[in-house]
């Protein structure tokens, strides 16, 4: 096997993510390409919380059904699981936590080791995790010191006697597993050259970096779950890198924050979710009005109001889109992938200054939570803030003839800069003049908006070119359907994904006019993005050919696998 999928399952405050961290680290420094995913409950203790490894020799970077090694923590999540458990996993349980003939509800024997045994010769049975994390090292062979450098990065900070614990833990376990490999239970992934120095983040980190990429010096957020690892990232890298890091009192402070930043001449995102945002448009509609630019991540999970709190979604890109009273110009992104998220929320910076719009960064809990590794990133370019130096006379609503005024910004220069809420004139002063300025400014905000921003629109993704029937998706589905695109390997079947979701580039309509058939993929209940092809690229999905997910589940490549096939292709 050169895939091999790894799921480990117990309790809320059992370890399962220290375990997730510590394998990632493991086997990419080993040279394996690594993908982990991880599906959580809304609860401190208790419940089923699982996270899933991929060890590969190909990148990965999608969610399978299929378990090659299980190891659950207790009974629950034998329960949790056992829709996936086949004849062909190896299951691999404590022999302290399971009777003497292993879990219940099994089509299989597990083989049962002394997990939690070995873990109190240590010292402590928290160490249990550490030992279950090197019996899965021990079966592919992995050597031991890579582990232990992983260790000492990771908990050094904590003192000397938990790092040598920890790695005591790793050891006793990798020799359980090597144990394993003697009696024929072996996995001979082939190590890529190249992905020990390799990146590994997530997309809230990916999404961090974007920002410091596009010269963000403040963030100011609100916690709140999937979105908070930005903020958390940016707060524990503020003493490397030029970058005030608040923590507001709520959503509403955080956007006025923001729009204030940006007012003074920072560069400033926000980073929230759906019930969040919620609270923020007053503040987006504000921005709008007064041409303020303005970067948002918006990482969704299922509503309405608390929803689902850990669970994944795309259920906001209406919000995203229509959010705010009035009208006025906004662009929305939602990356696909580990490098888009980089290179699309830099890109948001750059759009949102020379505009002098609110540009969206849209994500899920599934992109923010999963990471793999990637090569590297691209830190060519070079951000350029957009405003002037004022003088004299200096009017900021200036009507220009391509519509876009000089932006400037207190204290560079002589100029005066006013901003307003209240509709205004060119020098920033309530106005109700309804022949002339207030059209004028509707204009200026709006139409001739739409005009400069076709600059910056971008085409879809096709994967393979040249095909005749898509498969449309967006957001954090990228990874999952072109891995199931593949492997259904139909020259007549490529998938049409979409980093840039509103507005649509003007090829999209001449694109979807030449394909033969579409079927749709997102995570809602009503077709969103289905809606938007149609209104902004006049293309009809049929309501039988559009597969929406609201469980608040991501998708599986098997399940998009059985999805096309039913479609015929």
């Amino acid at each position: 096997m050169q895939d091999v999928s790894i799921v480990m399952c117990g309790a809320a405050g059992q370890g399962i993510q220290t375990v997730e961290q510590l394998l990632v680290g493991i086997f990419k420094d080993a040279g394996y390409n690594v993908f982990a995913t991880k599906e959580y409950e809304s609860r401190v203790r208790g419940g089923s919380n699982s996270t899933e490894l991929r060890v590969a020799k190909e990148r990965r970077a999608a969610l399978v059904d299929r378990m090659d090694i299980f190891i659950p923590f207790d009974q629950a999540a034998v329960s949790h699981e056992v829709h996936r458990i086949s004849g062909d996993t190896l299951v691999i349980a404590d022999k302290d936590s399971f009777p003497a003939d292993g879990p219940a509800d099994l089509p299989s024997p597990a083989v049962l080791l002394p997990f939690k045994e070995k873990a109190l010769e240590v010292g402590n049975r928290l160490y249990t995790n550490v030992v279950a994390a090197g019996a899965v090292t021990g079966l592919f062979g992995v050597d031991p010191e890579i582990g232990e450098a992983i260790i000492r990065r990771k908990f050094s900070a904590k003192g000397e006697d938990l790092v040598r614990e920890n790695i005591q833990a790793l050891h006793a376990g990798n020799d359980l597993g090597s144990s394993l490999r003697e009696k024929g239970h072996r996995f001979e992934v082939k190590c890529t050259k190249g992905v020990a120095d390799e990146l590994l983040l997530n997309g809230n980190q990916a999404i961090a970096l974007g920002a410091l990429a596009g010269g963000c010096d403040f963030i100011s957020a609100y916690p709140m779950s999937p979105s908070t690892g930005v903020l958390e990232f940016l707060s524990q890298h503020q003493k490397d890198v030029p970058i005030v890091v608040d923590q507001a009192e709520d959503e509403i402070a955080a956007i006025n924050k923001a729009v204030a930043a940006w007012f003074m001449g920072a560069r400033a995102i926000v980073s929230t979710s759906g019930g969040g945002f919620d609270l923020m448009t007053e503040g987006l509609s504000m921005a709008g009005i007064m041409e303020s630019p303005l970067v948002i991540h918006l990482a969704q999970r299922p509503g309405p109001a608390t929803g689902l709190p850990t669970r994944t979604a795309q259920e906001d890109l209406n919000l995203a889109m229509y959010a705010g009273h009035g009208e006025f110009c906004r662009l929305v992104f939602a990356p696909g992938t580990i490098t888009q998220a980089f290179d699309l929320t830099r890109k948001a910076f750059d759009i949102a200054d020379r505009l002098q719009i609110p540009v969206f960064v849209l994500t899920d809990q599934d992109f923010v939570d999963s990471y793999y590794n990637i090569p590297d990133l691209d830190l060519s370019a070079t951000p350029q803030d957009h405003f002037i130096e004022t003088s004299e006379g200096y009017r900021r609503y200036e009507l220009t003839e391509d519509g876009l005024s000089p932006r400037g910004v207190p204290g560079h220069g002589d100029g005066l800069v006013r901003l307003d809420s209240d509709e205004h004139d060119e020098h920033g002063h309530i106005t109700e003049d309804l022949r002339h300025m207030r059209p004028a400014m509707v204009e200026k905000r709006l139409h001739h908006r739409r005009i400069l921003m076709e600059e910056f629109l971008e085409p879809p993704t096709l994967q393979p070119g040249e095909a005749k029937n898509y498969v449309i998706c967006w957001g954090s589905n990228h990874n999952v359907v072109k891995e199931a695109v593949e492997l259904l390997d139909n020259k007549d079947l490529a998938m049409m994904h979409f980093h840039q979701v509103h507005p649509l580039h003007a090829d999209v309509r001449e694109l979807l006019s030449a394909a033969e058939r579409t079927v749709l993929i997102e995570n809602n209940a009503t077709g969103q993005f289905a809606d938007v092809l149609k209104l902004q690229a006049d293309h009809h999905v049929p309501e039988a050919d559009r597969h929406l997910r609201y469980s608040g589940r991501p998708w599986s490549v098997e399940e998009v696998v059985s999805v096309l096939r039913k479609e015929g292709f």
